[in-house]
């Protein structure tokens, strides 16, 4: 049982970065706070700059009946590379090491961790 402990420790130990961050924080901190806000409310300092408003990331479950959209909002995130889309390519980000997640039908796929870590914690700005 005392191993049992230990390793629940070390597990949870690396999902927290040095700043004291989850991951999903520190990626949403770094690349995502600018347009976003630290509010998630779409009220960053470059909002009013940008051609489309961004998005309320807090209301995200609540417009998808109380059920946070995992694939749309990894699909709106990761856009189609190469191609134009309202958010910005990020490249090299996306392109580390990839997880294999189970979506909403089901369906196994092999998806960047960086997006999948960003994604939760999106979830836990939902609110009401």
């Amino acid at each position: 049982m005392r191993y049992l402990g230990l390793s629940v420790i070390f597990a949870l130990a690396g999902c927290v970065s040095e700043t004291g961050e989850a991951p999903g924080e520190e990626i949403y901190s770094s690349y995502c706070v600018a347009c976003h806000g630290k509010s998630a409310q779409g009220d960053g300092p470059l909002a009013s700059d940008l051609p489309v408003a961004p998005a309320d990331l807090t209301v995200l479950a609540a417009r998808n009946d109380g059920v946070f959209p995992y694939s749309d909002v990894m699909a709106q995130i990761y856009g189609y590379p190469g191609q134009f889309h309202v958010m910005p390519e990020f490249g090299p980000l996306l392109e580390g090491p990839h997880v294999m997640w189970r979506d909403e039908t089901g369906a196994v796929v092999e998806t960047p961790r960086a997006l999948l870590d960003l994604a939760r914690y999106l979830e836990t700005l939902q609110r009401g």
